[in-house]
């Protein structure tokens, strides 16, 4: 596992042993990044599943100007923070112990960009889409890239925002969702960063 591209590109980085985590291949990785590529630069970045930190480290490289990195477990934040010295962008990051319910539940601030991909078994995805729905973190045209089985299907819509794009990767799935994009009117002139 390594940065695909931009000011960290081929750096290694660590992940977790064992079937906690279940890292992004390199060509889904590669994809993603190619599907919003026009999308990252100057952008504020989370990653609710953190794992490794890849996708938001990715994000950072290729120019993102700072990333929300969660997990739960103290190893993988561990090792997220070790990604992001070895990549030399942690003043552009925060890593975040907790579980993505209870960050969605505090969360402050609003994101351009928000990575979904948590443990295939569980309906930790449905449930953190459905919250961010409820909440107003996302900006007005942001995205929400969420990586899934394949054979899993995905509501069209929710409150706010919805589905554009799916792609097939083998046994992996990506589901690309839109916010609305507001206007000033809509949104009382008011900036909501």
């Amino acid at each position: 596992m390594r940065v695909i591209a931009g000011t960290a590109r081929s750096v290694p980085l660590l992940s977790r042993d064992g079937l906690d985590t279940r890292p992004t291949a390199d060509r889904v990785k590669e994809a993603v990044f190619n599907i919003i590529q026009f999308e990252i630069e100057g952008r504020r970045v989370l990653d609710l599943f953190g794992g490794s930190g890849q996708m938001a480290i990715e994000a950072l490289s290729r120019g993102a100007a700072e990333a929300v990195i969660v997990d739960q477990s103290k190893d993988s934040v561990s090792i997220i923070r070790q990604n992001l010295d070895r990549t030399r962008l942690a003043d552009r990051a925060e890593v975040v112990c907790a579980d993505y319910m209870e960050y969605l539940n505090r969360a402050k601030g609003r994101f351009d960009l928000i990575f979904l991909d948590p443990p295939y078994r569980e309906k930790f995805l449905e449930n953190a889409l459905k919250r961010i729905s409820e909440i107003d973190i996302l900006k007005s045209g942001g995205i929400i890239i969420c990586e899934r089985p394949a054979d899993k299907a995905l509501p069209g819509e929710f409150a706010g925002f919805s589905r554009t794009k799916e792609y097939r990767y083998g046994k992996t799935g990506i589901t690309v969702y839109r916010a609305e994009v507001l206007s000033e009117t809509e949104t009382g002139g008011i900036n909501h960063e």
